[in-house]
């Protein structure tokens, strides 16, 4: 018999985008010049999905993964990331409308920011998978928010 750990609504809630904080806001919502020259490199990307991709690029390093609903990100993030490419927004209600679109972006900010993925089976990916569930119960407070991090999270593992 098998038992969840979480239920739907938790599942939900740690799949999605938390509230954030000042320090968090600088922290991760502050891109380079490099970072706005990554998701412009001049190919002609519409300005919607250069905020779609900046805003990924952000998202990651703070939570360790993207929601898919990008859309859904903190508003005062969207607007610091918005504000630094000149785009309204309001335009990221227009991104990866197709799933490929935000899947395809998401691997070209991962390679961008040097990520690496664990292989599906042996001892890293089980210490990954436990380093996350520590991290989902000791990451929340008493009211089901999550905690600021006092320094940036880095998981790399080598296949």
């Amino acid at each position: 018999m098998s038992e969840k750990m979480f239920s739907e609504e938790q599942l939900e809630q740690l799949r999605s985008f938390p509230e954030i904080s000042s320090d968090e806001l600088i922290r991760y919502f502050t891109p380079t010049s490099a970072d706005v020259a990554f998701v412009d490199p001049g190919r002609g990307r519409r300005s919607v999905d250069q905020l779609g991709m900046l805003v990924q690029l952000c998202t990651l390093p703070w939570l360790g993964f993207v929601p898919d609903d990008v859309a859904s990100a903190p508003p005062a993030a969207v607007a610091r990331v918005a504000q630094r490419l000149g785009v309204p927004p309001a335009a990221l209600r227009l991104y990866g409308h197709r799933a490929q679109t935000r899947s395809d972006h998401l691997a070209q900010v991962a390679r961008y920011l040097e990520w690496k993925s664990a292989p599906a089976e042996g001892q890293a990916m089980k210490e990954l998978e436990q380093f996350l569930l520590d991290r989902a119960f000791t990451d929340r407070n008493q009211t089901g928010t999550r905690r600021s991090m006092n320094r940036p999270m880095s998981i790399s593992v080598s296949g």
